[in-house]
């Protein structure tokens, strides 16, 4: 379980990077919210939020499983989840 875990903390900081650059930066962005989901466009705000949720999500799993920066497998496991949910969504935007 703690594995999971660590593996959803690299996919929700990979996720909110886009999210809050986008909200930053005033431009919309796709997200769940939009229509249709995750193709359409939602407001700045909207990819703000959305990114800060992700952001606290993947800090609130920290909680739960622990991770120590460094060569191991608690590292290893949240880099996968982060390069597979990055290749997911540049893969999925690239065609949007």
């Amino acid at each position: 379980m703690v594995f999971l875990a660590q593996f959803f903390v690299g996919a929700f900081l990979c996720n909110c990077i886009p999210h809050l650059v986008a909200g930053l930066q005033g431009a919309p962005f796709p997200s769940p919210f939009a229509s249709p989901p995750g193709k359409g466009d939602s407001y700045p705000l909207t990819n703000f939020l959305w990114g800060s949720f992700n952001l606290g999500a993947g800090l609130g799993l920290l909680v739960v499983a622990p991770i120590e920066v460094g060569l191991n497998a608690a590292t290893g496991i949240a880099a996968v989840g982060f390069l597979l949910c990055g290749s997911y969504m540049a893969f999925h935007f690239g065609r949007v």
